[in-house]
C-alpha cells in the first residue's frame, strides 16, 4: 500500500497519557500515546441521495463485537439503508463483511463455525507448508520456534502471527484482491494504530482481509501487521468508536454501536492479567468518550447489554449476536423514522449484494519489497502468479499461503501499483524479526500402567539462510529412552530448492526391551556412531526423495537377560546404502480430517561400504483420512521385511506392539524378522476448547502379524486387537488416554504424550 492509501492523522491531538509497560500472557505489550481526528473525504465523494446519508459505526470489543451482527439484522428488518461503514477491530470484521455485500444470514452461518481455535491456531494451512516444515510434525516438539538473535532469546511480537486469523477473514469477505473501499457495495473505512507513532491510521483501500487483520491485531496476542514499513496494531487504542471517520465520509446521521469492555471493579483487579486488562480498557475508554462527545442529537447510539461476555469469548459468538438485536429493538422507534419504502429498500439492498467482479487485469511486473536475508527469487518460485497473465485471485491467495509456508517469513501481503502504462504487483514478505537462528524444545512421555514408562526430552538448534540458496544447519539433542546427538547441513543446489545435498553426523544410544509373552526377559543397549551423506529432491510441498550412504560403528550389548540372547559381536562396522521416499498431504498429523501420506525406506547393509552384517531391510507405511461431517475415518498400514535371504541382525529387527500399533500388547512386545499391519480408526470431537482443539473420542480396529519372532513362543499368527481412547492436541503435543485389548486376551491401559504411531 502506498502512502496515498492512508488518510493521514492531523488536526487535534489529545494526550491519553503514557502507559507503563503492559504485560499480557507474559508478552510485553506497548506504550502508546495519542489519538487524532481524520482528514476529510475528498471532494465529490459524497453522492446526492435525496435523503440523509446514514453511516454505521462499529466499535472494537473482541468477541463482544458479534453483537454488531444482531444490530445489522434489525437495521435490515426496519429497512434502514446503510450508506457507509466505519469500524475498528472486531467491528471491522463485521463491517467489512457487510460492506463487501455479504448477507447477514451468511455472516451468522460463518460465525457459527468460528472458535478461538480457528482464529488463533498458529500454524498456516499444512498444505501450504514446505516439506522441511512438515517433517517437524513427526518429532516431539512443543510450540513454535524461539528465535536467537545476538546470542539472546528473541521473543515473537505476539502469541500468534495472525496467519490463521487472515484465513478466516478471507472467508468473511466477498470481495477479493486489492480494492478502493469507496468502490465496495458499501463504502468502508477501518481503523488501526501505528505502534511506532501512536496515531490512528484509517484504511481507505487495500486487500480487505489484510486490512481487517491489521485493525484487530490485539497487542501482545496477535503480532503487529506490517504495511509499507509501518507496524500496525488494534485500532481500539486510538479510535475504538470512529465517529469522526464516519463524519468525514459525509454522514448526516450516525448509528454508533459500542460494544467496548467496561472497566473492571476493584475486587476484579486481583492479578497481573486483571491490572493489564484494566490499563488497556482505560486507554480505550478515553478515546471512546471523546468519540461519544461528537455524536449529535440526530445520531443514534446502541449499547448492547453484554453482561459477563468477555473479549475472548470467541467460542460463544452465536450467544453474543442476539444481544445486539435486543439493543437495536430498544431504539426501534428512531430506526423506523429512517426506514425506506419496501420497494426502494429492496432495490437498495439488491445493489449492496451485487457480486463485485474481481480485477483480473494482467500485471506487468512482480516486485518484492527488499529483504535482508531471504532470497526473493526463492519466494518468486513459490508463486504461480506470473507477469503478463491475468490475476486469478484464488491463485494469488494460495501464493501468499505458500510464501508463508516456506518458513522464516513472519507475514506476507501484497498490493497493486498503477504506474504509467504498467500494473505492478508488489509482494511484501516480512522476514522473521526474531532472527534466523532458532531453538525448539520437545517432550514425549508414555506408559502402559504395567510398570513400563518411557520419556524423551528434545532440544533442537537451527540456523537458516546461511547462503543465498537457503542452506540450513540443524542440530538435535535427545535424552531419554533414546539418547542421541545429530547434526545435518541441508544445502539446496538451486534457488527453488528442488535438489539438495545433506551431509550429517549421528551419535545414538537406545534401549530395546525383549518380551516372552508379556514378561520382559532382556534389554538390549545399542550405541552407534555414523556419518551420512544424502542427495535428494523435493516435490514441492508434496514429497521428498533421498538417496544416500551411511558409514559408522555400532555396539550392541545385552544389558540384562540370559547370555543366549546376546546380540553378537561387541562392535559391528556399519556401511549402508539407504533410500527414503515420502509423500505427505495430510491436513494435520495428529488428528487429521482429510488427506493422505505414504513413506518407504530401504536400508542395504553392504560389504562394498565395509559392513560386517550384510542384509537389506525395507518398510513402507501410509494412511488415508476421510471425514463425513464430524465423523473421521483414518485408515493406516505398515509392512516391512527383508530383500534376499540374509536375515536381519538381532539389533535391527522390527519391533511392534502397543497403543494403536496392536493395542492390548505392551509397547514393543512384538519383535521379529518381518511384519504386516493394518488399522482403521474412527474419531470425532467430543469437546471444544479455547486455544486448544478440544478433545476427541475414538476407537480402532487392528490386525497384524510379526513373522519369525526372535523368541520362541511369541505370537506369529494373525493378531486382532482394538482400542478406545480420548485424545487432545494440547500445547505440549497430542495427549492420549486409551485402553486396548487383543482377541488373544492381552489388554492394557495407555497414556501417551506425543504421537503413538
Amino acid at each position: 500500500m502506498n502512502e496515498s492509501a492512508w488518510l493521514g492523522v492531523k488536526g487535534r491531538r489529545r494526550s491519553v497519557g503514557a502507559a507503563a509497560s503492559l504485560v499480557l500472557s507474559s508478552v510485553a505489550m506497548l506504550s502508546i500515546v495519542a489519538a487524532g481526528a481524520v482528514a476529510a473525504e475528498p471532494p465529490g465523494a459524497r453522492r446526492d441521495l435525496g435523503r440523509p446519508r446514514i453511516c454505521v459505526v462499529l466499535s472494537g470489543g473482541g468477541a463482544r463485537g458479534a453483537a454488531h451482527i444482531g444490530v445489522l439484522k434489525v437495521l435490515e428488518e426496519y429497512r434502514v439503508p446503510v450508506d457507509c461503514i466505519a469500524a475498528t477491530s472486531m467491528g471491522s470484521l463485521v463491517g467489512g463483511a457487510y460492506a463487501s455485500g455479504m448477507p447477514v444470514a451468511q455472516m451468522e452461518q460463518i460465525t457459527d463455525g468460528i472458535s478461538t481455535e480457528l482464529l488463533f491456531k498458529e500454524q498456516p494451512p499444512r498444505d501450504a507448508q514446505s516439506m522441511l516444515r512438515k517433517q517437524d510434525d513427526y518429532g516431539l516438539f512443543i510450540g513454535p520456534e524461539v528465535g536467537i538473535s545476538g546470542g539472546k532469546v528473541s521473543l515473537a511480537k505476539g502469541l500468534v502471527t495472525g496467519v490463521q486469523l487472515e484465513t478466516v477473514l478471507r472467508r468473511l469477505s466477498r470481495v477479493k484482491g486489492f480494492r478502493n473501499f469507496d468502490d465496495l457495495p458499501v463504502p468502508f473505512r477501518a481503523v488501526a494504530t501505528d505502534l511506532v507513532t501512536g496515531t490512528a491510521v484509517v484504511f481507505r483501500e487495500g486487500e480487505l482481509a489484510d486490512v481487517m487483520r491489521a485493525s484487530m491485531s490485539v497487542p501482545g496476542v496477535v503480532a503487529p501487521a506490517e504495511w509499507s514499513g509501518r507496524m500496525l496494531v488494534d485500532g481500539m487504542l486510538t479510535d475504538n468508536l470512529p465517529v469522526a471517520v464516519a463524519r468525514s465520509m459525509g454522514a448526516d446521521i450516525i448509528i454508533a454501536v459500542n460494544v467496548g469492555t467496561p472497566l473492571l471493579k476493584r475486587e476484579q483487579l486481583n492479578g497481573i492479567l486483571g491490572v493489564t486488562s484494566q490499563m488497556l480498557s482505560i486507554l480505550t475508554e478515553q478515546n471512546v468518550q471523546a468519540s461519544l462527545a461528537l455524536l449529535k442529537p440526530t445520531d443514534i447510539l446502541i449499547t448492547p447489554d453484554l453482561g459477563d461476555f468477555s473479549t475472548g469469548d470467541f467460542d460463544r459468538l452465536t450467544e453474543i449476536a442476539p444481544t445486539g438485536e435486543a439493543a437495536a429493538r430498544k431504539v426501534a422507534d428512531r430506526l423506523a423514522q429512517l426506514s425506506l419504502p419496501p420497494a426502494q429498500y429492496a432495490a437498495f439492498n439488491q445493489r449492496r449484494m451485487v457480486e463485485v467482479s474481481p480485477d483480473t487485469r494482467p500485471i506487468d511486473e512482480i516486485r518484492f519489497e527488499p529483504m535482508q536475508t531471504v532470497n526473493p527469487e526463492t519466494v518468486r518460485m513459490a508463486m504461480q502468479t506470473q507477469a503478463g497473465q491475468p490475476v486469478d485471485q484464488a491463485v494469488l491467495d494460495a501464493d501468499m499461503r505458500r510464501i508463508f509456508g516456506l518458513g522464516n517469513i513472519e507475514h506476507v501481503n501484497y498490493r497493486f501499483l498503477e504506474e504509467p502504462g504498467r500494473r505492478v504487483l508488489v509482494v511484501d514478505a516480512v522476514e522473521k524479526s526474531s532472527g534466523f537462528d532458532a531453538i525448539r524444545l520437545g517432550l514425549g512421555l508414555s506408559g502402559d500402567f504395567s510398570g513400563d514408562a518411557y520419556f524423551n526430552v528434545v532440544a533442537s538448534y537451527r540456523r537458516y539462510w546461511l547462503n543465498s540458496f537457503g542452506a540450513q544447519w540443524r542440530t538435535d539433542l535427545q535424552m531419554g529412552r533414546t539418547s542421541s546427538l545429530s547434526t545435518e547441513f541441508y544445502q539446496p543446489l538451486d534457488v527453488g530448492g528442488r535438489f539438495f545435498v545433506a551431509p550429517g553426523l549421528n551419535v545414538e544410544q537406545r534401549s530395546t526391551y525383549l518380551y516372552q509373552g508379556d514378561e520382559r526377559v532382556a534389554i538390549y543397549d545399542v550405541a552407534s556412531r555414523a556419518v551420512t551423506l544424502d542427495i535428494g529432491t523435493q516435490f514441492g510441498r508434496f514429497g521428498e526423495f533421498r538417496l544416500g550412504v551411511l558409514k559408522g560403528t555400532l555396539e550392541p550389548t545385552l544389558d540384562t537377560g540370559p547370555p543366549s540372547l546376546a546380540p553378537g559381536a561387541p562392535s559391528v562396522k556399519q556401511g549402508a546404502f539407504r533410500g527414503r521416499l515420502v509423500f505427505d498431504q495430510l491436513d494435520s498429523l495428529n488428528f487429521p480430517r482429510s488427506g493422505w501420506r505414504a513413506q518407504a525406506h530401504v536400508f542395504n547393509s553392504s560389504s562394498t561400504l565395509g559392513a560386517d552384517d550384510l542384509y537389506t531391510k525395507w518398510d513402507v507405511n501410509g494412511s488415508a483420512v476421510y471425514s463425513i461431517g464430524p465423523h473421521t475415518f483414518n485408515f493406516g498400514m505398515k509392512a516391512g521385511g527383508t530383500i534376499g535371504s540374509d536375515p536381519l541382525p538381532r539389533y535391527d529387527m522390527f519391533q511392534w506392539g502397543g497403543f494403536l500399533t496392536q493395542s492390548g500388547f505392551r509397547t514393543g512386545q512384538l519383535y521379529g524378522q518381518n511384519m504386516t499391519f493394518g488399522r482403521v480408526m474412527y474419531y470425532a470431537r467430543i469437546l471444544r476448547g479455547g486455544l486448544l482443539e478440544g478433545a476427541y473420542g475414538g476407537l480402532s480396529l487392528e490386525a497384524g502379524k510379526v513373522g519369525k519372532p526372535l523368541l520362541p513362543g511369541n505370537p506369529d499368527g494373525l493378531l486382532k486387537s482394538g482400542s478406545i481412547f480420548v485424545g487432545a492436541d494440547s500445547p505440549l503435543g497430542p495427549v492420549y488416554l486409551g485402553y486396548g485389548r487383543a482377541t488373544s486376551g492381552e489388554s492394557s491401559f495407555y497414556f501417551y504424550l506425543g504421537r503413538p504411531y
